[in-house]
């Protein structure tokens, strides 16, 4: 009788993050909503220009690039947003749900190892989320233009000086190479959400939140400073280390953002924000193991 084939290392990872798209569908739902959201906006504005069309092309190629291309960034604001809120929130649930419905049992029964499952569920708010975000963006992003261009070129503009001034190739790389350094910026945040949905046995929420803001109160009434709320401000952004931005005096912002990769991979707070964010994801695998259901 011939063995069966062997099984390939990557297999049962590849499933388990299968497993959670399954069970999150909010992970693509959201972002999707949000865009839509935000698409009709832009329809109900778009038919508020009617009106003004006239004037609005009296603008040269250039300025109108310039106006689509602001647009677009604001549109994609949201869907951003979204989907950071998404994975703070999956992060929460992802080991807390199986322990509540008692699900751990029968995943523990399988052969899938916990740095598997744990490396599964990480691995969809570091990769999966973003490369959700960016698919999701781009089409708006799309939508958007044709709309624009669908009411613009029957006026009399011209398509193709405009096409020339939109930076058509470049901002899907700035996207994804802001998306894949935010990803990074925030692992520390994902693998401390996570090590918390593992271990608290209710209210993950204010687990995660009230340990940071009651050592913040600690270093304010023990110093008078507030130095580790600072610390805590500055994780929860990221762009500005990833990018070069140029703004005038009153703060407005002077072309696109210029990506700077040496300045944010030269950042100590990046390796050391990753360095937390290993010891906190053996952690939080080393404690799987060893829990029980709620």
């Amino acid at each position: 009788m011939n063995a069966p084939p062997p099984v390939k290392p990557t297999r049962p990872f590849y499933w388990s993050v299968r497993r959670e798209l399954w069970e999150n569908r909010s992970i693509y739902i959201a972002p999707l909503v949000a865009a839509a959201v935000v698409l009709i906006g832009f329809l109900i504005s778009l038919t508020h220009r009617l009106g003004s069309a006239r004037a609005v092309m009296s603008l040269d190629p250039s300025l109108q690039a310039a106006s689509l291309v602001k647009r677009m960034a604001i549109a994609g604001a949201p869907v951003l947003l979204t989907a950071g809120l998404v994975a703070v929130f999956y992060c929460l649930d992802a080991l807390h749900s199986e322990r509540r419905d008692r699900t751990i049992l029968f995943w523990k029964s399988l052969p899938v190892s916990d740095f598997t499952t744990v490396l599964s569920k990480a691995s969809v708010a570091l990769v999966v989320l973003p490369v959700v975000t960016f698919g999701v963006i781009i089409l708006l992003d799309v939508a958007i233009l044709l709309l624009s261009l669908a009411i613009l070129v029957p006026g009399g503009l011209d398509a193709a000086a405009l096409w020339q001034q939109l930076p058509v190739l470049r901002a899907p790389g700035l996207l994804l190479y802001g998306l894949a350094a935010l990803a990074l910026w925030h692992a520390p945040i994902y693998a401390w959400l996570l090590l918390v949905s593992g271990w608290a046995r209710r209210t993950t929420f204010l687990w995660a939140v009230l340990p940071p803001l009651a050592l913040c109160v600690i270093e304010r009434i023990a110093f008078g400073t507030w130095h580790l709320l600072g610390m805590l401000q500055r994780r929860l952004g990221g762009f500005s280390r990833a990018f070069s931005i140029r703004t005038d005096d009153a703060g407005a912002l002077l072309g696109m953002p210029e990506p700077d990769p040496v300045k944010f991979l030269t950042t100590p707070g990046l390796w050391i924000g990753l360095a937390i964010a290993v010891a906190l994801f053996a952690a939080t695998v080393r404690m799987r193991r060893y829990r029980e259901p709620i």
